[in-house]
């Protein structure tokens, strides 16, 4: 990665000099969980050693509240994931989205036509929702799949879920699991927390916080191995593919075309594994997002 001129290190926060930024200044936002902090402080620093003046706006609020941020131009660019395409507009055939080309050309011409944003370069992975369990407890009940799943949901009692109000109430998240699946959790089987940080719902499983033994997830977190969690297959592929994307508006785009080419490097290089193990640094680590995104970035050429 390029290194700037000038920065100064004082009392651990970076400070570049306006006089190094000949464009900008670009508004980078993000998604409050721990994915979306890290894809917003990558694009933030890549832009900045590409010249941009940044403004930081990363970990802002959940998928609503980007959506409206940026359809009201009060950001300028965030990562967004394809699956996230039925939620955005009355689509009579969902399972485009299950098809990563046809999910993203799909999103990219309605959000286009209809808000004048641009999809960028999606990474060809997917970051779908997903419910993990307790290993210990799902190989003592012999759950392996989400029809297990939803078969101890109908006979027992002794399911307790952790997730965000979003997955909980989303038409395309819990919801559509229990219609595909046919079960149904109670109130006093969820436990929901504020945000959508998997971070925290998956820590509630591991450490069994109030009985909680299985936890919203999502496919590229690096937690799961490390908390002791078990991803459950979803065999009727409920889920879309969630595949991040930088999402610009036209006017950024038109006014610096650059940062398609910039961000299209920095998203093509994402794999699955890199993104776990990012997330993991973390989620199980404890690293701020900012220097996990630094040190990813320190040795490459974008």
């Amino acid at each position: 990665m390029k290194k700037i001129l000038f920065t100064l290190l004082i009392s651990g926060f970076l400070i570049f000099p306006p006089v190094l930024f000949a464009k900008g200044p670009v508004t980078v936002s993000s998604k409050i969980d721990t994915e979306g902090s890290l894809l917003g402080n990558i694009m933030k620093y890549v832009l900045i050693e590409n010249g941009f003046e940044v403004k930081d706006k990363i970990q802002l609020g959940s998928t609503n509240i980007m959506r409206k941020a940026i359809k009201n131009d009060q950001i300028d660019v965030y990562a967004e994931y394809t699956g996230n395409g039925p939620f955005f507009f009355d689509i009579k055939d969902k399972s485009v989205f299950k098809d990563f080309k046809k999910g993203y050309e799909t999103v990219k011409k309605l959000d286009y036509e209809q808000n004048r944003l641009v999809w960028l370069t999606p990474a060809d992975v997917s970051n779908g929702w997903a419910i993990a369990g307790r290993k210990e407890f799902c190989k003592k009940h012999g759950i392996e799949t989400m029809e297990d799943f939803a078969k101890l949901v109908r006979n027992t009692d002794k399911v307790k879920l952790a997730a965000s109000e979003e997955f909980v109430n989303r038409f395309d998240a819990l919801p559509a699991f229990q219609e595909a699946y046919n079960f149904k959790l109670e109130p006093s089987q969820l436990v929901i927390l504020s945000g959508g940080n998997t971070a925290m719902t998956e820590k509630a499983a591991a450490r069994n916080t109030s009985g909680v033994n299985f936890s919203m997830a999502y496919g590229t977190d690096g937690a799961l191995s490390a908390l002791g969690l078990k991803v459950l297959e979803d065999t009727k592929s409920v889920q879309p593919v969630y595949a991040p994307c930088p999402v610009i508006r036209k006017e950024v785009l038109d006014k610096y075309p650059e940062i398609a080419s910039i961000l299209e490097k920095v998203f093509k290089d994402f794999d699955l594994e890199t993104l776990q193990e990012l997330n993991s640094k973390i989620a199980v680590m404890g690293y701020p997002a900012s220097k996990v995104a630094k040190e990813y970035l320190a040795d490459k050429d974008y």
